[in-house]
């Protein structure tokens, strides 16, 4: 049985591939009766859902000129990026199209549920548009039923010339999920479909409702004719997609000059991304096959360019006539599938620069030739390389931190926090009286860790690690420890400064982004609400509800906000994520809140091995 190796440690079998791809065309014949189609194979191991395409100008650009909008959290609340706390961006009529044809279908929810408790693989697959319903239906899956049943078949989306649907958080998030891997897009190498949505509605406006006439299989096309729209149709595509990949490549290649951000401002670039593994078909039996979304961006532009000007007359109408080619083109592809015909891009720093290449070596002399029949310049090689020199950039900045585990720094403080204990004082309040060489000592590696984590973080804001870090385990337990140990530190010392009098609250204006990340990092992973892991804030909540209720207004207007402390304080300590060094007698904690009314009312009585003691 044949397979298509997509990646590593993935191959996808071609008849399954094949299979997608006819019901994907398929489905746009049934629009009229359902939202999607559904193909059940006896003695299968997978269920096929296909979905149709639509074929107007509203069902792609709405509102915006690219037609984006933030994502839904409630259907969708992995996709943003953690630390900074920023929603994905989407197509706006494509998840609109999914919220009200799909996520609320019943009849699709029953049979998805029967086929995850068949243990079936669930295959989404769509065709142009279609193909952006299956990617929102794929993450839907993944979200709803995949991340809490460790025992559930994972997914799989397969797209044909499927447009562009999310923007860069939205493939981001989808790498730190370990998601990508699941989203197959095949596309061929002139196609327009999946470009379109790199030019705003406003430069094709007048050309695109005809174009999509031609390209909506129900239309009466007499003829195999192509519009007279296309030229300017294919070009105006083109010269955004330019600018795009233009604007990427000087990214990718680390130019600072502050003009490319100006220009940005003045030019209209698409938030578009790409993410998955993009499978492009050469148009000679031959495909191309690579994973980096910095890449498939670059190649989404170079693979569609012309040799010299006489070409485009030619070229716009292949581009609109390969959207149709998918399942004759596969079928060619997949009878001569060898090595020399299914090109794996990898490495993509070593790929040879030249079309000319003398190399010797029989893998390098195979990617020449692949990358030779989708006409790649020298210049697009470049721009392949510098993708995949900032992948391996990236991963070498995660390991250069990997390094910095084992911190010193962190060994000191935790047994400064010991010895604390020992003089009967909490870490809190030692390090705000601090009178000791200990805490002049603690004071110098709090400020080495700070610097290391505050590295940490503007990497993270710059995207300069890999996108799967702000997911990994051993981060998110080592930045919980760090943010446990270290913040209360942060807090005595902004308290003991007074620096509340200069802004606010710490919490408001003073709790630094490291602490904020690595909260967040926490919450995503246990998929618990936004806020609910302020444990390490505990202190500077206390001190504002020391200040607030020792004014002149007193105790009885902060009622509700002490019992809610006392509340989480219990839980917390109960919990274990809060030490109980904040119930010693002589703490900040007990001397406040022993003069609040009636303290043998309190939930904190209820503490395991607590007793009150006089003020």
């Amino acid at each position: 049985m044949a397979s298509l190796k997509v990646g590593e440690n993935k191959e996808i079998n071609t008849d399954l591939i094949q299979k997608a791809c006819s019901l994907a065309v398929k489905a746009h014949s049934k629009s009229s009766q359902k939202s999607y189609i559904l193909e059940k194979t006896g003695g299968s191991s997978y269920v096929i859902f296909s979905f149709p395409g639509y074929w107007s100008e509203n069902d792609w650009y709405d509102g915006e000129p690219f037609g984006e909008t933030k994502i839904n959290l409630d259907l969708f609340p992995s996709l943003r990026s953690i630390g900074i706390d920023e929603h994905a961006k989407v197509n706006k009529a494509f998840q609109q199209r999914f919220v009200d044809k799909i996520s609320r279908n019943q009849d699709f929810i029953k049979e998805v549920e029967k086929a995850k408790n068949e243990r079936k693989q669930i295959v989404f697959t769509g065709h142009s548009t279609g193909g952006s319903i299956a990617i929102l239906a794929t993450i839907w899956f993944l979200e709803k039923y995949w991340r809490s049943d460790a025992s559930a078949t994972s997914p799989l989306c397969l797209t044909f010339g499927c447009p562009l649907t999310g923007n860069h958080i939205f493939s981001h998030a989808l790498r730190r999920e370990k998601w990508a891997p699941y989203f197959i897009h095949f596309v061929m190498r002139y196609d327009i479909v999946p470009r379109i949505l790199l030019a705003p509605i406003s430069s094709i406006k007048q050309e695109f409702q005809p174009i999509l006439q031609f390209l909506n299989p129900k239309s009466s096309r007499a003829s195999t004719n192509t519009p007279p729209e296309a030229l300017n149709f294919y070009m105006n595509v083109m010269k955004n997609a330019s600018s795009v990949a233009s604007h990427a490549a000087c990214k990718l290649m680390g130019n600072t000059n502050l003009l490319l951000e100006t220009m940005a401002n003045f030019t209209a670039l698409s938030p578009y991304k790409p993410f998955g593994t993009f499978v492009f078909c050469t148009g000679n039996r031959k495909l191309v096959i690579l994973s980096n979304p910095d890449a498939v961006l670059q190649l989404l532009f170079y693979s569609s360019q012309l040799d010299n000007e006489a070409e485009c007359p030619d070229v716009a109408q292949r581009s609109l006539q390969q959207h149709f080619s998918y399942g004759n083109e596969l079928k060619d592809c997949f009878t001569k599938l060898d090595a020399d015909h299914a090109v794996l891009l990898e490495s993509l720093e070593k790929l040879p620069l030249s079309a000319d290449s003398t190399t010797t070596s029989s893998d390098i002399t195979t990617i020449n030739a692949a990358l030779k029949d989708l006409g790649l310049s020298t210049r697009a090689r470049l721009c392949l390389c510098a993708a995949g020199e900032l992948e391996k950039r990236k991963i070498g900045n995660k390991n250069s931190i990997d390094l910095k585990k084992a911190d010193t720094a962190m060994k000191y403080l935790q047994e400064y926090q010991l010895s604390c204990k020992h003089q009967g004082l909490g870490c809190y309040d030692a390090f705000k009286i601090h009178k000791s060489d200990k805490d002049f000592e603690a004071n110098v590696n709090r400020l080495e860790l700070a610097g290391i984590w505050d590295e940490i973080i503007e990497m993270l804001k710059n995207y300069d690690l890999p996108d799967a870090f702000e997911g990994e385990k051993e981060w998110i337990d080592l930045g919980t420890k760090y943010r446990h140990l270290v913040e209360p530190l942060d807090i005595a010392n902004y308290y003991r400064h007074l620096k509340n009098n200069d802004t606010e609250g710490y919490t408001k204006k003073g709790r630094p982004k490291r602490y904020r990340f690595t909260q967040r990092w926490l919450e995503h992973a246990q998929r618990l609400p936004a806020g609910s892991c302020g444990e390490s804030c505990f202190w500077a909540d206390v001190e504002e509800l020391r200040i607030k209720t020792s004014s002149k207004e007193g105790y009885a207007p902060f009622k509700d906000e002490v019992l809610q402390l006392e509340e989480q304080a219990m839980k917390w300590i109960n919990d274990g994520v809060l030490d109980k060094d904040v119930l010693m007698e002589n703490s900040t904690f007990m001397v406040w809140w022993k003069k609040q009314p009636d303290p043998l009312a309190s939930c904190i009585n209820d503490i395991e091995g607590f007793t009150i003691t006089s003020a």
